[in-house]
C-alpha cells in the first residue's frame, strides 16, 4: 500500500463533516397537507453558527483531492489522457447512478401522489451536492500544470491570484446593487487554494510542523480580520440572510480551508498513531473507498427517511418538526444513527465488488495511489506458462519458521 494514512484520515473527516453538517442544518418540516418544506436551525439559533466552522470541511476535501491526484499522476506510467479518463470515471459514474436511481424514485413518487412541495425539496437536495463536481473535475484535469506551476513558483505565488479573484468578487457583492448576478468564478478560485495546498503537500513542500503552524496561524488571523470586517459568522448559507459565505465562496471560506489544512498537517503524528489501531484504521479505509458515494447519497437518504416516516401519520420531533429550539437539535442527534445505517446500506448496495488478485494478493482495479504493483513470482523449474506462486518470507534466526517453510512449495 502506498497511501498516506494521515491524508486518508483527513479525507474521512472531511466527508463525515459534510454529511453531519448537512444532516444537522437541514430541517424538513411536515406541512398541513402532508408535504415537506425545508428550514434551517441556524435561522432561529444563530449562536450555533461557529459550529459550522468544524462541519464545513469542503476545504479539506479539495486538499485531499489535490494530494491524491498528484500522487496518482506521479505514479501513472501511461499518458496523461488515460490517467485523466480513469479519474473522471471514478468521479462521474457514481453521479450517473445517482441521477438514474433518483429519476426512477421521483417518477414512482409522482405516480403514488406525493405532494409537489415534497418532490421539489427532494429534487433540490438530491441535485444540490452535484455542484462540487464541476470545480473538482476542472482542478483534476489541471493537476499536471498546477504541479509544474507549484514546482516553479511555489504554492504562495500560485495561490495569490485565486485569493485576489475571491476578494474582488467579495467587494463587488458588497458594492453592487442587490440582485446583480456575478459570474461564478469564485467557485473555482476559492477551492483551487486548498487543492494547490494538496498538490504542494504531495510534492513534499508542506512537510513539517513549521508549514502546518504557519498555515493554521495565518488562516486564523485572516478569519479574525474578516469577522471584524463584517463577514457572516456562519460558514454555510442561512435562509433569509442577505450575504452567504458559501454561495458564492467568500474569503472567509478560503481562510477557513487554510486553517483546517494547517491544523490537519499539525495533527499528522496523532493521526498516524490513531490509525495504527485496527478499528479506526478499518473505518477510515471504508470511508475512503466510498467517499464520493457517501457524499452524493447522504441528502437523498435524509429525504427518503423523512418522507417515508411522514406517511405513518406521526409528526416525529427532530425529523418533521420546525427547527426553532435546542430540543430539535437534540432530537435530530437521536435520528443520526438511523440515517447513518440507511446510508451505509445504500452505499454498500451500490459499491462494485472488488476483484482479488491471483495468489491471494491485494484488491485489483484500484487507482495508482492505492495499491502498488504486485510482483509476479513463478517457478522456473516447471515447464509450460509461468504459474503464480506464494512467497513465504522467514527470518534466518527463526529455525521453527524455516522448518515450517521447508515443507511449502515455492
Amino acid at each position: 500500500m502506498n497511501r498516506d494514512r494521515a491524508v486518508d484520515a483527513l479525507r474521512a473527516y472531511a466527508i463525515g463533516g459534510v454529511v453531519l453538517g448537512h444532516w444537522l442544518v437541514t430541517g424538513l418540516v411536515l406541512t398541513g397537507d402532508g408535504g415537506l418544506r425545508q428550514a434551517s436551525p441556524l435561522t432561529a439559533l444563530p449562536d450555533l453558527a461557529p459550529v459550522t466552522w468544524v462541519l464545513q470541511t469542503l476545504g479539506l476535501f479539495f486538499f485531499t483531492a489535490g494530494f491524491g491526484s498528484t500522487r496518482s499522476l506521479a505514479r501513472y506510467r501511461g499518458g496523461a489522457g488515460g490517467w485523466l479518463a480513469g479519474r473522471l470515471r471514478r468521479l462521474l459514474l457514481p453521479m450517473v447512478a445517482l441521477l438514474g436511481v433518483g429519476a426512477a424514485v421521483l417518477l414512482a413518487a409522482t405516480v403514488v401522489g406525493t405532494s409537489d412541495d415534497t418532490l421539489a425539496v427532494a429534487l433540490r437536495l438530491a441535485v444540490s451536492p452535484l455542484w462540487f463536481l464541476l470545480p473538482l473535475v476542472i482542478l483534476v484535469a489541471l493537476t499536471g500544470p498546477l504541479r509544474a506551476a507549484v514546482r516553479r513558483w511555489g504554492v504562495a505565488r500560485c495561490g495569490t491570484p485565486a485569493v485576489a479573484v475571491v476578494a474582488a468578487v467579495d467587494l463587488a457583492v458588497r458594492l453592487l446593487p442587490a440582485g446583480v448576478d456575478l459570474p461564478p468564478v469564485t467557485v473555482l478560485a476559492a477551492w483551487a487554494v486548498p487543492y494547490l495546498l494538496g498538490v504542494a503537500h504531495a510534492d513534499g513542500r508542506l512537510d513539517g510542523r513549521r508549514a502546518g503552524g504557519a498555515l493554521a496561524a495565518g488562516g486564523a488571523v485572516a478569519l479574525a480580520a474578516l469577522l471584524a470586517l463584517g463577514y457572516p459568522v456562519s460558514a454555510v448559507g442561512v435562509p433569509g440572510a442577505g450575504v452567504s459565505n458559501l454561495n458564492p465562496p467568500s474569503l472567509l471560506i478560503v481562510a477557513l480551508a487554510v486553517t483546517q489544512v494547517g491544523l490537519g498537517l499539525l495533527a499528522r503524528p496523532a493521526l498516524h498513531r490513531l490509525l495504527s489501531r485496527p478499528l479506526p484504521g478499518r473505518a477510515v479505509t471504508a470511508v475512503n473507498r466510498s467517499a464520493v458515494r457517501i457524499y452524493l447519497w447522504h441528502q437523498p437518504v435524509l429525504v427518503a427517511v423523512t418522507a417515508l416516516t411522514a406517511r405513518s401519520g406521526l409528526t416525529l420531533p427532530g425529523l418533521h418538526t420546525t427547527p426553532d429550539d435546542p430540543g430539535w437539535v437534540l432530537a435530530r442527534f437521536c435520528w443520526l444513527p438511523l440515517l447513518a445505517a440507511v446510508l451505509v446500506t445504500v452505499v454498500r448496495i451500490g459499491q462494485p465488488r472488488m476483484r482479488r488478485q491471483p495468489g491471494g494478493g491485494g484488491v485489483a482495479g484500484r487507482s495508482a495511489e492505492c495499491v502498488s504493483s504486485t510482483p509476479q513470482v513463478y517457478d522456473h523449474r516447471r515447464s509450460g506458462p509461468p504459474d503464480l506462486q506464494e512467497v513465504i518470507a522467514v527470518r534466518d534466526s527463526d529455525p521453527p519458521s524455516r522448518g515450517r517453510a521447508d515443507g511449502q512449495p515455492r
